[in-house]
């Protein structure tokens, strides 16, 4: 479908790659991985058009359409969020318009028996077939579905599209791309605005897509659950995997082990030709032979080997001094703007070393509810913090905090302090301030610089409880894996927000969840959550498809015919009956009791010592095994009565 010819990009101070040859075809599923820096976005400006190439050639078809996602999107449209989709097909639009003129031209026209008359009734078939080829009959609904897909609210469809922030003008522009189903879609850093629903949302539609579609993207777990192939651009020079991206990253380290020792062999092999060269140089029978070993020493192609020297960095945030056995309470806690509810009521303790992960779809008050817990905004209710409690707090926007007038290593050495400050430039490597960027001023690093370093900064503040909004944000797979370690290592307490899953997966023991103004706590992971959550909303949407085709169906009147039994079949209904009724009766009191146990363990868990993990973690198992049994006994119960039901009819 599109081939890169010997693709190259010569930027002033050398070249960023060179000599890339690939093909793409129809179907293929690819993720760009490199390094920052390395070219991943400049190539995909190539493959979309929007850049040329400094040599090389691009072959695609004349009429490949390509849909391209850009981290810099900028849309100037006083169009509302649904008419942006609707006029976004031009082929579309221009069928429709031509058929309403038609419709318009048929009232209005007398001449039934002319020649003109039949071409225009003619042309009115001939577009309606070509529309229905086209799906435009479904295209508003397309549009509506694709919305909804990515977090849009029926109420929002018709609000003006310069109302919104930058993170959803990107959906819209994303959601744009997706319903007319280009040839190849072009991605980069789809999910830096998408809540957790919606990625997952995204990575069902990607999978089903029969397209072709590269990403770029720092979600490992999007990565592997979307692609089938990854392209590596390091050191200047493209690889082809045939893997996602945890088997690629597999292959990645055996291939950098055998170019490691393909190395050291040609180090030793250079080392040893040079002694030959000084060795014969200057003997006139030798001469001959040692210009023939600087020829093929000029010829060598030096091996490069490009290590990830922090992917194995062990990180830990330091605690300040242990709290006391709960470190935050909110009473009846609620926010409110206007006529705005985000949520009320909220009451609930949070026990030493708890680790909580905050989800709820964008808009929703994940940010305010974090900001009431700081107290940096006024609301309903009361917020205490436990005995000895040290907060440290990093938002969305802890990067206009930082000195503009002091060096990147310069803001780490004023914060850190004891045996943390021999490993600062390892540290900060971490974050991908390397070399001499240790020496660049704030005040010239971009927005995604100077985020991480406000969580660099983050590592080495003292504390024992941690509040973080989105703090993997502009982070690379590498940083968020130091990041992760040092969460899990973490002996205090945290609550963080984020819509990274593979970052929250295995590193929270509850799940605190806004919806419909109140906070939910689960205390499963978070993909048996997003698995609930799904299953939820497909039931959600089955129900409304069902109810609109009983709708459209007529209803057949049932004549119901009274049945009669003999005297024994009348015997082994009543003892049937009664069996059920028994079952019923014990299955009743054996919810009971499981509620009242489930009850009894919410409040013995609101107090639960988390930094005992073998207690911690029995009492978890327990709980949830108890609500298991719940639910089979629920099962029974209704399957039982639906027996019951069944006898009578």
């Amino acid at each position: 479908m599109i081939n890169l010819e010997q693709l190259g990009v010569h930027l002033p101070q050398g070249y960023l790659f060179q000599n890339i040859t690939v093909q793409i075809n129809k179907g293929d599923k690819i993720g760009l991985a490199g390094k920052n820096g390395a070219g991943k976005s400049t190539l995909l400006k190539l493959i979309s058009g929007k850049d040329q190439p400094s040599e090389g050639r691009i072959h695609k078809p004349k009429d490949l359409s390509i849909g391209y996602l850009t981290q810099d999107i900028k849309i100037d449209t006083e169009l509302s969020v649904f008419e942006f989709l609707n006029q976004s097909n031009e082929q579309l639009t221009k069928l429709k318009n031509r058929l309403e003129e038609i419709n318009n031209d048929l009232v209005i026209r007398t001449d039934f028996e002319s020649n003109s008359y039949m071409e225009m009734l003619n042309e009115l078939s001939d577009l309606n077939h070509e529309f229905n080829l086209h799906e435009g009959f479904l295209w508003e609904e397309k549009i509506a579905s694709t919305l909804k897909g990515l977090g849009f609210s029926d109420s929002e469809f018709d609000k003006k599209l310069s109302a919104f922030s930058g993170g959803w003008k990107m959906r819209a522009e994303l959601s744009r791309i997706l319903v007319n189903q280009p040839d190849i879609i072009l991605l980069d850093e789809p999910t830096n605005h998408l809540d957790i629903i919606s990625i997952s949302w995204l990575e069902n539609y990607l999978q089903k897509f029969e397209g072709a579609v590269i990403v770029i993207s720092h979600d490992r777990l999007f990565l592997d659950n979307v692609t089938k192939r990854t392209l590596e651009i390091s050191q200047g020079k493209l690889m082809d995997f045939p893997y996602g991206y945890s088997k690629y990253k597999i292959a990645r380290a055996e291939e950098s082990e055998r170019m490691g020792e393909a190395k050291k062999q040609q180090e030793k092999d250079i080392k040893h030709t040079k002694e030959l060269i000084d060795k014969f140089r200057a003997k006139k029978n030798k001469a001959s032979f040692a210009q023939s070993l600087i020829k093929k020493l000029d010829k060598t192609e030096i091996i490069e080997v490009d290590n990830d020297k922090t992917s194995g960095m062990k990180i830990s945030f330091p605690l300040s001094v242990q709290p006391g056995k709960w470190v935050l309470e909110m009473h009846n806690m609620g926010k409110t703007y206007g006529d705005r509810t985000l949520f009320k009521e909220i009451n609930i303790t949070v026990g030493r070393g708890e680790k909580i992960a905050l989800l709820g779809a964008n808009g929703v008050g994940k940010s305010t509810l974090i900001k009431r817990v700081m107290n940096k905004v006024d609301g309903e209710g009361i917020v205490n913090y436990g005995h000895n409690v040290q907060i440290t707090y990093f938002a969305q926007d802890q990067a206009e905090s930082l000195d503009i007038n002091k060096t990147i290593y310069e803001t780490v050495d004023d914060i850190a302090v004891g045996e943390i400050r021999k490993d600062l430039r390892s540290i900060l490597g971490a974050f991908l301030f390397t070399g001499e960027d240790v020496d660049k001023k704030v005040a010239v690093l971009s927005g995604g610089e100077r985020t991480r370093l406000a969580l660099c900064i983050l590592l080495l503040s003292p504390s024992n409880f941690l509040i973080l909004d989105e703090p993997t944000n502009h982070l690379d797979i590498i940083s968020k894996e130091v990041l992760k370690s040092a969460l899990i290592n973490y002996e205090g307490t945290f609550i963080v927000v984020s819509h990274d899953r593979e970052f929250l997966d295995g590193l929270t023991n509850r799940i605190w969840d806004i919806e419909d103004k109140g906070l939910k706590i689960h205390h499963f992971g978070v993909q048996e959550f997003l698995q609930r959550k799904m299953e939820i909303s497909e039931t959600l949407k089955n129900n409304i498809s069902e109810k609109k085709i009983n709708k459209s169906i007529p209803i057949e009147l049932e004549v119901k015919i009274e049945k009669t039994y003999s005297i024994d079949e009348q015997k082994e209904k009543k003892r049937k009956k009664n069996q059920l009724n028994n079952k019923i009766k014990k299955t009743e009191e054996n919810i009971t009791l499981f509620e009242a146990e489930i009850k009894r363990m919410d409040e013995l868990i609101i107090n639960l010592d988390y930094t005992d993990e073998k207690v911690s973690s029995k009492i978890l198992t327990e709980y949830e095994n108890i609500k298991v049994k719940l639910n089979q006994e629920m099962e029974i119960w209704e399957k039982t009565t639906e027996e019951l039901i069944d006898i009578d009819n």
